[in-house]
């Protein structure tokens, strides 16, 4: 017993202190973003500020006018997530239910896409784009994020609907249920796990790009806000308060994001099911 308690202990000490290690840097960010202009010059390495300040949120906020940028991330990000959430959905269900070997030779096909980096497809997609009259839309920057999503959210999901025994279904349509009751009734609560960890990966990525948002946006009201926070380096004098502060902007929204439907992930969602 006494093996077992010290390498228990053994273990949540090394855990904490990995923990604290992962933690630390997001902190750090939080806690100078409250700090003054003087105290970031000065006393550079203090952990704690000297007097705490909101000036650095207010300058990014309203002088900078990043409300502007975050609402178009909010916007492109929602958007990407929606749809490319519901399109996986469908595109998945078929590929388990109605061609499944085709569909996952497709599937695998679709997965190899990101073989390839990001930036080998940027002139391709400039000139698409252009030739579309989308340059500069939060619609054509949300359908370059649509066609690297969706690949990858059917591939996750395929693996999701794969687990949904198909005497479920059965038995709703022998209680009198079509195709499409079965698929929104029965079906899509089973994988709600999948769909929310589908839902999350879509929104960050949707939310931290960066290449794509800085080549086809030119106005400084359309960009998102991972753009601006690029544009405050590009200063004379680069203010480290604002800096911070900019960055908490950024994480906060995924944070809260990920918090709200957290809760979706913990299972007991098939219970019941079966009758």
């Amino acid at each position: 017993m006494k093996k077992v308690r010290t390498g228990t202990v053994v273990s949540y000490v090394y855990l904490t202190i990995l923990a604290a290690a992962a933690v630390f840097p997001l902190l750090w960010i939080l806690i100078s973003s409250f700090k003054t202009s003087n105290d970031m010059l000065l006393h550079p390495t203090r952990f704690w500020p000297e007097t705490w300040t909101l000036e650095n949120f207010k300058t990014v906020l309203f002088t900078l006018r990043f409300t502007i940028n975050i609402r178009n991330s909010i916007i492109i990000a929602l958007a990407t997530t929606v749809i490319a959430t519901a399109i996986s959905s469908f595109a998945a269900y078929g590929v388990v239910r109605f061609f499944p070997r085709i569909g996952n030779a497709m599937t695998k096909v679709l997965v190899t896409t990101y073989m390839f980096p990001s930036i080998m497809l940027v002139i391709p997609y400039a000139v698409v784009m252009a030739k579309l009259g989308l340059t500069n839309t939060r619609t054509g920057l949300v359908l370059v994020y649509l066609s690297f999503s969706v690949p990858y959210a059917v591939w996750m999901l395929v693996g999701f609907f794969k687990t949904v025994p198909l005497e479920v279904e059965e038995a709703a349509r022998i209680d009198g249920a079509n195709k499409l009751q079965v698929f929104f009734r029965v079906v899509l609560p089973l994988v709600a796990p999948g769909l929310v960890a589908t839902a999350i990966y879509t929104f960050i990525n949707a939310w931290n790009e960066f290449l794509y948002a800085l080549i086809l946006m030119s106005s400084s009201d359309k960009t998102t806000i991972s753009v601006a926070i690029h544009t405050l380096q590009g200063a004379d004098i680069l203010n480290w308060g604002a800096l911070m502060a900019a960055c908490v902007v950024v994480t906060v929204p995924s944070i809260l994001f990920f918090c709200f439907i957290q809760n979706k992930i913990a299972g007991g969602l098939s219970e019941g099911a079966v009758k």
